[in-house]
């Protein structure tokens, strides 16, 4: 377990303070290319309930943004065919970056610089509660997934590639 820190407000804390979300503040130490698996250890959670943020891009470069699972991946054919797209993507650092106003691996989809479509992954809104990234490296945010579909409108979809271990 993480010690408890303070960690200042970002655009996301900002957003979800300002639509009145409540969520549970979390922070860990970021360790490089440690991804959902590092923070779901330090936190003591299934990595299954920590939701990944990924902004990708379809064939005119249009950029959206896919939640997923921690332990799964993206198929982007399927989701490709799910939103009338014909191929998608994942965005380059740097672009993710220009788009979102994050750094990659804070990338929250709340706050974000730009609107963007949204979709998650739609057996993520049945849990009770997942952990998503608050707006910086090293912090996590708990909240009730429904909020995702609530307040930021995001469209379920399947395209879920569970991870071999």
């Amino acid at each position: 377990m993480s010690k408890q820190r303070h960690v200042s407000e970002t655009p996301a804390t900002q957003w979800l303070r300002r639509n009145g979300v409540l969520f549970e503040p979390h922070p860990y130490d970021y360790v490089d290319r440690g991804g959902t698996a590092e923070s779901a250890r330090q936190l003591g959670v299934s990595e299954h309930i920590v939701v990944k943020t990924l902004v990708m891009q379809d064939e005119h470069n249009a950029p959206l943004i896919v939640l997923m699972h921690g332990d799964c991946s993206v198929s982007t054919k399927n989701l490709a065919r799910q939103i009338a797209a014909k191929r998608v993507e994942p965005c380059t650092p740097e672009t993710a970056q220009r788009h979102t106003g994050y750094q990659v691996g804070g990338t929250s989809p709340f706050g974000c610089k730009r609107a963007m479509p949204l979709y998650v992954e739609q057996t993520i809104l049945a849990l009770p509660k997942i952990y998503i990234n608050g707006g910086q490296r090293g912090f996590l945010v708990a909240l009730d997934p429904t909020v995702l579909s609530t307040s930021l409108a995001a469209k379920a979809v399947s395209c879920a590639i569970a991870a071999e271990r």
